[in-house]
């Protein structure tokens, strides 16, 4: 939970009383509060604070949160610990807009979210998306929408049962797509694949 949001020049410090993040935390540790990965400035009981940088609060939500406001906490995996799911950062590309929250049946919900023109490059059905550090299925697309369901551990072990149609979520694409996207990219600057270029590669 949010203790506060303090304003320091063009960023802010944020603390958050919690317990079980705090269990091997020190100084200069990373916690991801929301997805974004905060480094540890200062420790306490039962709490800790986090310097959040302007572009930080330009690309996230963590500017919106006040007092008492419930986030999602998350450690990072260590090396020898074991991988499952997708690489998630908590280097949040943009915010997205909660469109519909809705129940189909024994504890799953469907979650729709509208992203920005910007990420639609690294988005596919059966993808991965992490929505408030919350790794996703993509599960469909349609226009600037995706959709993924919300099993019941997720839905009882995160903020997404306190949010509202409109609310804006972090986003946080699949970095292997950012990766692929980027090297086509740059493929395609240095040397555009043509019907002329295929002829003379023999096609």
């Amino acid at each position: 939970m949010v203790e506060a949001l303090e304003p320091r020049g063009a960023g802010a410090r944020l603390r958050v009383r919690c317990a079980r993040v705090l269990e091997d935390a020190e100084p200069g540790s990373s916690i991801a509060v929301n997805g974004v990965c905060l480094t540890v400035a200062a420790l306490g009981p039962h709490s800790f604070a986090a310097d959040v940088s302007p572009e930080t609060l330009r690309r996230s939500n963590l500017g919106e949160l006040r007092p008492a406001s419930r986030v999602n906490l998350e450690r990072p995996l260590a090396a020898r610990g074991r991988f499952g799911g997708h690489i998630v950062q908590g280097h949040v590309d943009a915010t997205g807009e909660l469109v519909a929250l809705e129940p189909v049946g024994d504890g799953d919900w469907w979650l729709t979210v509208r992203f920005p023109g910007e990420l639609d490059p690294y988005f596919v059905e059966k993808g991965s998306v992490a929505v408030d550090g919350i790794s996703l299925t993509i599960a469909a697309l349609e226009g600037d929408t995706f959709s993924a369901t919300v099993i019941p551990h997720t839905w009882r072990n995160t903020t997404l049962h306190l949010a509202s149609p409109g609310a804006r979520l972090n986003l946080e694409c699949d970095i292997l797509a950012k990766y692929v996207a980027r090297l086509l990219e740059r493929g395609e600057r240095r040397s555009p694949l043509t019907v002329e270029k295929l002829r003379e590669m023999g096609y």
